[in-house]
């Protein structure tokens, strides 16, 4: 008899998480659709609706494996959940035993759904747990700590209502999270005005009202010019700025030599138009957002930009306004509060691998520094690191210099890999644990935190349909096999949710109708003359950060003029594109894979001629020591002394046969970035190239 139904659930495909609906008959995925009542429609990207694809596809781990050859040699042999998980316990206590559990290290992607890793590594006694901002974003979370107190997932957006919206190289209708980029559209369709500032034309560019292609790594002297006008024009919010920024007059004498007519010889960008857009965000005002960015890892200033971006919308006072910045709402502000198990484990002291909190005091330890962990292994300092697990996350996929990053991990004695897909870090791994994938498993329930908080649930939709656990699972045993499991007060994930839920009045069938629990009906707003809340020491937004001031770290730094790029070299910049996900995770499944199989080579259509390269040329891109083959793009609108390539190309695990060897990898060009800048990002941006026809 045919058996058709719709389960809630949340997309796995990227981080956005998007809600979504899946049709399911006779246990099988028949379609992926977004869910209707939190998109207001059927909308979901390419990649959320190719989650289908993915779930019948061969091409990603069936069962616990164990390297049995050398690092990368890809081979394997299968093995039973049983004996994998006690090869990883037994090798983990020894290495605590011999070392401390400092030793060991586990990083993800990071996101709502981290509690279980989380709890785990800081159950067997180690602060080294970290994530894959630092090719992303921690230098914008640091830079919002530094002047708000809050990381920068503290606040959303209010596009809808926005009038003024600035974008710097965020590439959001490329970059596709979908309830986003369809709240900018719709903006823009009211009238509101879309600013858009980087370095080559794309998408967002398209639909923007301004468009400027401004010099690479001088953002910071745009904006040191733009709060040089609003301020010494007068055009600041004066009642927001009075009452809850500190650090104006400081600001001021810094900016003063910073005009527009300066910044034009930095920017490219004229100073008549840097005036325009001060006044007009202004007039706009507080409906205004200057944009700190997602992937902010470009270049060594890189913290000082977003600190001034910040610090654009606190003069214009967009905090906690209509089409401004929202100051999220959690459900402790409804008086709901989720438990979690990371809590209940004290929290481990002593020195982190890599010096959060303690050598570098301003930078956040909850994302840690994961450019670092090659150095620790290698040299040992602060301590020895000997085993290393990956949850989902691929350094050497996401990393700069993946070479060097492996000559590292290549001296540890354990390193695991628990992921849905065969990943390189997987590929040089001791064991890979194959997760059950998003629609094959029910997770613990998420805060959607917002104007409006709700609560979220991943729903399992079908069955697994090879030998994989989901995460639940594998890290209860991995806990009870090491003496810890008292810290995972559960035999199954319905356990694990109702103590989530215990004391909110609410059951996992409360997410059955919609998947989603709505904890307010109306948006919840601060009050903005007496109910904001920053969590500095001044209570304030803070331009002089005190936090810096005191770690001797300076709030602003004097803009540094790029050094000239030497003759026949390119800076390389890169991107992702709309079907597929950063780190390669969608980029060989088959539907996705037709859309865009590899990358090219922008490259500015002036230079190119003087290099004899024509459209649709082969060209040879390089850094000493790596080379690929790369098809040249040839466009007007990208700046003279940059090339520009796709995110995510380069497969180099044969096993996944329809991504191997198409294109070229970014990272493996970004020789030498492993390197820590101010607000703790790798500066990816600065990477040199040269190119050649073939």
């Amino acid at each position: 008899m045919n058996s058709t139904k719709t389960i809630y659930s949340i997309c796995g495909m990227c981080t956005v998480r998007c809600p979504i609906a899946i049709e399911v008959k006779d246990g099988a995925i028949k379609h992926i659709w977004g869910n209707p009542h939190l998109l207001g429609g059927f909308n979901l990207c390419a990649r959320g609706a190719a989650g289908k694809a993915f779930e019948y596809d061969n091409e990603r781990p069936q069962y616990p494996m164990l390297r049995v050859g050398q690092r990368g040699s890809g081979q394997w042999k299968r093995v039973s959940w049983q004996e994998a998980l006690d090869y990883i316990s037994t090798r983990l206590d020894e290495i605590k035993g011999q070392y401390g559990p400092q030793a060991i290290c586990l990083s993800d992607r990071g996101g709502p759904n981290t509690d279980l890793q989380k709890t785990f590594i800081a159950a067997i006694g180690s602060p080294n747990y970290f994530n894959h901002h630092a090719t992303c974003s921690n230098s914008v979370h640091n830079a919002h700590i530094s002047v708000a107190g809050y990381a920068r997932n503290a606040v959303s957006y209010d596009y809808k209502h926005c009038k003024y919206l600035v974008l710097y190289g965020r590439n959001m209708l490329e970059s596709l999270g979908t309830a986003e980029s369809r709240n900018v559209i719709d903006m823009i369709g009211a009238g509101g005005k879309m600013i858009y500032i980087d370095v080559r034309y794309n998408y967002t560019a398209a639909k923007a009202a301004k468009f400027y292609i401004i010099n690479p790594a001088t953002d910071y002297a745009l904006n040191l010019a733009l709060i040089n006008v609003i301020v010494n024009e007068d055009l600041y919010d004066h009642e927001f700025v009075q009452r809850w920024v500190i650090g104006l007059d400081e600001l001021r004498h810094f900016v003063a030599p910073y005009t527009p007519q300066w910044a034009q010889q930095e920017t490219g960008i004229g100073s008549g138009e840097i005036t325009t857009m001060a006044r007009e965000a202004a007039k706009a005002s507080p409906a205004v957002i200057f944009h700190p960015g997602w992937m902010t890892a470009w270049g060594s200033n890189d913290f000082y930009l977003r600190r001034t971006i910040y610090t654009l919308n606190a003069l214009l006072g967009s905090y906690e306004a209509r089409g401004g910045l929202v100051i999220n709402k959690t459900p402790a502000d409804v008086g709901i509060r989720l438990r979690s198990l990371a809590t209940q484990v004290p929290r481990p002291g002593g020195e982190r691998f890599d010096g959060c909190g303690t050598r570098y005091k301003h930078l956040g330890a909850q994302w840690g520094l994961g450019q670092l962990l090659p150095e620790a292994i290698l040299n040992e300092t602060p301590y020895p690191i000997k085993a290393y697990i990956a949850m989902r996350h691929d350094p050497l996929a996401s990393m700069p210099d993946p070479e060097a990053f492996k000559v590292a991990l290549d001296r540890l004695a354990l390193l695991v890999c628990i992921d849905v897909n065969y990943s390189e870090t997987a590929w040089f791994s001791d064991c890979i644990l194959p997760e059950c994938t998003f629609l094959e498993r029910t997770d613990h329930v998420i805060a959607q935190n917002g104007l409006s908080p709700r609560l979220l649930l991943r729903r399992q939709a079908v069955k697994p349909r090879f030998d994989s656990r989901p995460r639940w699972y594998i890290f209860r045993e991995l806990a009870k096999r090491m003496g810890v499991g008292q810290s995972f007060p559960y035999d199954s994930i319905e356990e694990l949710i109702a103590w989530q839920l215990q004391g909110t009045g609410l059951t996992i069938e409360d997410f059955d109708h919609t998947g989603c629990v709505e904890l307010t009906s109306q948006p919840l707003w601060f009050d903005r003359r007496d109910g904001l809340r920053f969590n500095t020491p001044s209570g304030r937004l803070e331009l002089i950060s005190s936090t810096l001031e005191g770690a001797s770290v300076a709030s602003f730094i004097p803009f540094d003029r790029p050094e000239a790029i030497p003759n026949g070299l390119f800076r390389l910049v890169t991107s992702k594109v709309a079907v597929h996900t950063q780190g390669r995770t969608t980029s060989n499944i088959a539907i996705l894979n037709e859309l865009v199989s590899e990358n090219q080579l922008w490259i500015n259509t002036g230079r190119a001629m003087e290099l004899a390269i024509k459209d649709g040329d082969d060209v040879e891109v390089s850094v000493e020591g790596f080379s690929g083959r790369i098809t040249a793009r040839l466009t007007d609108l990208i700046h003279r002394d940059v090339v520009f390539m796709l995110h995510g190309f380069g497969d180099s695990v044969a096993v996944r046969s329809r991504s191997f060897n198409r294109g070229v990898s970014d990272v493996r060009l970004q020789r030498g970035l492993l390197r820590l800048t101010v607000g703790g990002n790798c500066p990816l941006t600065e990477c040199l190239v040269a190119v050649r026809p073939i």
